[in-house]
């Protein structure tokens, strides 16, 4: 199987899909008021950078990354289709958002998860991703996990076309 992970618009049907299956499995684990997914129409704002990872030109994941300010970022909607797991796609999601991140000056990291998205949590924690408090316009609530990484803009991370 050739993977590919590239930056790509978020208004096409498959990324529609992708969303729709990740609000799914999100809605199997959380009630409504501990979900904070963005929807399509936020991840085509400009300040927002999707990645669309794709199986023999089949899209099969995303992530997003949306600029908070100068220096920090936060991780949006990383997903990776059921029957698509296990080619380490979450993974290699996760370092294309970092390096878009870092080439935009990023020098934090935030994402917020679930505690109930135990695969997730422990993938965030092998790349180097810390407990810390609510960002942004998050607060404490018992359904999130607040992470952070310190990024490097000497980091070089492949980004595959």
């Amino acid at each position: 199987m050739t993977a590919t992970i590239a930056i790509e618009p978020a208004d096409q049907p498959e990324v529609a899909s992708l969303l729709a299956l990740s609000d799914q499995y999100m809605a199997g684990l959380y009630p409504p008021e501990g979900n904070f997914a963005v929807d399509l129409n936020a991840l085509c704002r400009p300040d927002i950078a999707l990645v669309v990872a794709r199986l023999d030109g089949r899209a099969v994941g995303c992530g997003a990354v949306k600029m908070l300010d100068r220096d920090s970022a936060e991780l949006k909607r990383i997903f990776v289709r059921d029957d698509a797991r296990g080619h380490g796609l979450g993974r290699r999601i996760l370092k294309a958002l970092e390096e878009v991140a870092t080439s935009r000056g990023i020098h934090s990291i935030y994402l917020e998860t679930g505690p109930l998205n135990v695969e997730a949590v422990k993938l965030y924690q092998a790349q180097g991703y810390r407990q810390c408090g609510p960002f942004a316009d998050y607060e404490e609530n018992p359904y999130s996990l607040f992470m952070v990484k310190s990024a490097r803009a000497d980091t070089q991370l492949e980004i595959v076309p």
